[in-house]
């Protein structure tokens, strides 16, 4: 699975449109001009590429641990993660982990990292990069 940061930004649950949208000066429903938002996307994806899984080496993102990155219009980030597995030995360090890199970023408010495991990771979810990585080929 190829990934991009749009595939993972959103708007927060109470708007209506898409944060990516194509050729828009600034993205519909949010008050942050699109090259802003794009910058501060890119911004966010390289801070969650520094946290690593200690047993993995690969980073949250490629790993496909990010399931969900919601940007609000204070430029407040919520983010959705799981882990590899419920019984990994990070779990109650991990949201931390990454709530701590966002929260570095320049031009982010208040950072919120929420864990799940609905759906389940899989390794379907990894970057070919983080595959490759691996030796998942």
């Amino acid at each position: 699975m190829d990934t991009k940061p749009s595939d993972y930004i959103h708007p927060m649950p109470d708007e209506a449109k898409p944060v990516a949208a194509p050729a828009a000066p600034m993205t519909p429903g949010s008050s942050i001009p699109q090259e802003e938002l794009e910058q501060l996307t890119a911004d966010i994806v390289a801070a969650l590429k520094t946290v690593y899984d200690p047993e993995i080496p690969a980073d949250v993102y490629e790993l496909g641990l990010i399931y969900k990155i919601d940007v609000d219009d204070e430029r407040n980030v919520a983010i959705d993660i799981t882990l590899t597995s419920p019984g990994c030995p990070v779990a109650g360090e991990m949201p931390g982990w990454v709530e701590n890199a966002v929260s570095s970023v320049a031009g982010v408010g208040h950072v919120t990292v929420k864990l799940t495991f609905d759906p389940p990771w899989d390794k379907d979810r990894m970057s070919d990069e983080a595959k490759l990585l691996l030796g998942m080929y």
